[in-house]
């Protein structure tokens, strides 16, 4: 029995994709693309780089387990794989990222949302998780903020 040909005018529908980019790839932007994944469910293909990728920060892991947010799937990655790809949304979240971000093409979107470093905090061991606590609430309501104002199908 010969199978039907397959329907070739229907394209393939895509999740879109959004970037985060940082300096090192260690805390803000993957925070922020943990926080994404949780917030919006599977309305989005996400992921994160950065422009000198180092090792993730404990504390951002240690942050975002407390939430109970999985992380099992994070490590530092650099921009250069990704600048061919396609994304909805490129989204930097530092200074020196947006000023130094390479050029994405094939993004639709781009926009600059700046954090303090949660890496340069200074002072005790408890310290410093307040600080990489408090960026992370900045960045989870920035996510809130965002996803609210898109359409229900971006």
């Amino acid at each position: 029995m010969t199978q039907p040909a397959a329907d070739m005018t229907t394209p393939a529908v895509k999740k879109p994709r959004v970037l985060f980019i940082c300096t090192g790839n260690t805390a803000r932007s993957q925070m922020a693309q943990v926080l994404l994944e949780h917030r919006a469910g599977d309305r989005f293909e996400v992921s994160s780089a950065g422009l000198e990728p180092g090792e993730v920060n404990p504390l951002t892991l240690q942050v975002l387990q407390e939430i109970g947010l999985n992380t099992s799937h994070l490590n530092a990655e650099g921009t250069g794989p990704l600048l061919g790809q396609h994304f909805h949304s490129v989204i930097t979240v530092c200074h020196r990222a947006e000023q130094n971000c390479p050029i994405f093409p094939f993004a639709l979107y781009r926009e600059a949302w700046p954090f303090e470093d949660p890496a340069a905090a200074q002072g005790s061991d408890e310290d410093r998780v307040a600080v990489f606590r408090r960026v992370r609430d900045e960045i989870d309501a920035r996510i809130q903020v965002w996803l609210s104002a898109l359409s229900p199908t971006p």
